[in-house]
């Protein structure tokens, strides 16, 4: 049966996602309330600039009082899309206090008050989801928190920014360099004005802390997670994960260690191969592929970001907090029982693929073998090319010798794997040799 007594949701923000769940809500709300078993109507509309034009948005429902719509007290869900720390925080914190759950795609407020945030959820016996805050429109928050629960969930590994993957597929199909890929990404609008909180990493960063406490049932901060972006990734890295049958990725990995009592949590380029899954995403979509015990391997994929596919995310957790509402229930909350310790990133166990500029002599191959021994790294594949005359590559096998007559020549070595600390002592090695002109570039081979 319907309720009749529709159920008051405020929005916090209108910018390109809120004003698309305004749009949906006022032209589906029969269906919505059909789904939901009640109205759902749209009570207020909090924005900075009431003047600016918005279509399809009624702008009766238009304030710039959100504290004052969110404490209405008649207010059942508040959703948020502002973005940032504060005002959010506060907002959210006094929507709870007034009665009403929340619903956020904010993922910079959720990787660093997430915990705090569910404690208030659970003290006033409300709903926090934010399925939007990771991957847009992908479902991958509510399968890990809820169709996963009763699994063990040891890796996730993703591709979740899409503008970095938009960067990295044109640099890798078209041959541009990073900073043409970046102005083409701009163009199209998938890179902002100031594309800071994608190309370094941040924005990745904030969705594997979230992946990673909802995948292992632990809190992991912000500031727990590794990162590092790809504005140091160049035309050579590319050229040399083609020859190794891979392509380049900016990843977000969250393991569990090999004992289970710890776990990482990292956002970093990668080589990945090109028969993994995630090899084939392109342009500026997202994939997520996740390792459980029982339901093996998963991937999740769609596009990661935009208006309309972040709305919907928004929309399935505004139904579902709804639902919640009319059965006097609430949804899952914070599961974090298992307090597992996140570990320093030197204690993770990566590939590496290391390129050297060496002088071009007997005997330096030789040398960089027992540097890697030395540091218990072990080595794949040895690669060496000449430097100045551009000669092919040849390939030889390890602590094997080879020379050129003139000029420099360069050392590709893949290693298998080791902890993130012993290759970083060995590249440091390395650097200190007489016989190494320069460490060209170092980065971590994943997926396999």
């Amino acid at each position: 049966m319907m309720r009749t007594r529709p159920l008051k949701v405020a929005l916090l923000g209108c910018g390109v996602v809120g004003s698309e769940v305004a749009r949906i809500m006022t032209t589906h709300a029969d269906d919505l309330a059909a789904r939901i078993g009640a109205p759902v109507e749209l009570a207020g509309i909090a924005v900075r600039r009431p003047g600016r034009e918005r279509e399809g948005v009624p702008s009766e429902l238009i304030t710039t009082d959100a504290t004052a719509l969110v404490k209405r007290g008649d207010i059942d869900v508040v959703v948020e899309v502002i973005g940032g720390i504060e005002p959010a925080r506060s907002l959210i914190t006094a929507a709870f206090e007034h009665g009403a759950s929340v619903v956020s795609a904010n993922k910079a407020l959720l990787a660093g008050e997430g915990a705090a945030l569910h404690a208030l959820a659970e003290e006033y016996d409300a709903d926090l989801y934010y399925e939007a805050a990771v991957a847009g429109a992908i479902p991958l928050v509510r399968p890990l928190r809820e169709s996963l629960a009763g699994d063990k969930v040891n890796r996730v590994l993703g591709i979740v920014n899409g503008t970095t993957n938009f960067i990295l597929d044109r640099m890798d199909s078209n041959n541009a360099g990073y900073s043409e890929a970046l102005d083409e990404a701009t163009a199209l609008g998938y890179a902002e004005a100031d594309p800071t909180a994608d190309v370094e990493g941040f924005d990745a960063a904030a969705k594997a802390a979230i992946l990673a406490g909802i995948a292992f049932h632990t809190r992991v901060r912000l500031d727990e997670v590794h990162r590092e972006g790809i504005t140091e990734v160049t035309a050579a890295d590319i050229a040399s994960a083609k020859r190794m049958g891979c392509t380049v990725k900016l990843l977000a990995i969250c393991e569990r260690a090999a004992d289970g009592r710890s776990v990482t949590a990292r956002v970093h380029p990668a080589m990945i191969p090109l028969s993994h899954p995630l090899a084939s995403v392109r342009e500026a979509y997202n994939a997520v592929f996740i390792e459980a015990e029982a339901a093996g391997r998963l991937m999740f994929y769609g596009p990661g970001a935009g208006g309309s596919p972040t709305a919907s995310a928004v929309l399935g957790d505004l139904v579902a907090v709804c639902r919640n509402k009319v059965n006097e229930a609430t949804g899952p909350g914070e599961s974090a029982y298992t307090r597992l310790p996140v570990s320093h990133m030197g204690e993770a166990v990566t590939r590496y693929h290391i390129s050297l500029d060496v002088a071009d002599k007997p005997g330096v191959l030789a040398q960089v073998a027992t540097v890697f021994a030395e540091h218990d790294v072990s080595i794949d594949t040895v690669r060496q090319g000449r430097n100045q005359s551009g000669g092919d590559a040849v390939a030889f096998e390890q602590g094997g010798g080879g020379r050129w007559e003139g000029g420099e020549a360069s050392l590709v070595v893949v290693t298998h794997r080791a902890p993130e600390a012993s290759l970083a002592a060995t590249v440091e090695a390395l650097r200190n040799l007489d016989t190494v002109r320069d460490v060209a570039s170092t980065m971590r081979v994943e997926g396999e």
